[in-house]
């Protein structure tokens, strides 16, 4: 019976711990006290994860992440790029530009991407995709 007990604590520390390392709260501790904004698809979906493993604790976790407003991204960032700015992008061919490309990311995220990495894939679309995105070639 002591052994049950132990292995059911043990359980519950490791499942508890790992849930609570995935709130919003303590990776952002910075956003707390927003009320509303865009929700952060990172922070949603760590919680998320967390209601597919442990359910009370996910619920938890969504539940602190929103009172606390951590969950939402701060006032005038986005996770996503607007799409007028990456029709700029785009060449006459309908080709996307490498380095008009990095320009943009660059200056949106403030983080440089590296487009000459030999481990990058690239995955090639169609003028069909680019306009269910509102996006059209320069052709």
């Amino acid at each position: 019976m002591r052994m049950q007990s132990r292995f059911i604590g043990g359980v519950l520390t490791i499942a508890l711990t790992t849930q609570l390392s995935a709130c919003g709260t303590l990776f952002y501790p910075d956003r707390r006290g927003q009320i509303e904004g865009r929700i952060d698809p990172v922070i949603a979906a760590l919680n998320a994860i967390g209601i597919l493993f442990y359910v009370i604790p996910g619920l938890i976790a969504f539940g602190i992440d929103f009172a606390t407003g951590a969950i939402y991204l701060p006032e005038g960032q986005t996770a996503q790029v607007d799409p007028g700015k990456l029709q700029q992008t785009i060449g006459a061919d309908g080709q996307v530009d490498r380095q008009q490309l990095k320009a943009l990311i660059e200056s949106e995220t403030g983080h440089s991407l590296p487009f000459d990495d030999p481990q990058l894939l690239e995955q090639r679309g169609s003028l069909q995709q680019l306009a269910a995105y509102g996006l059209q070639s320069r052709a």
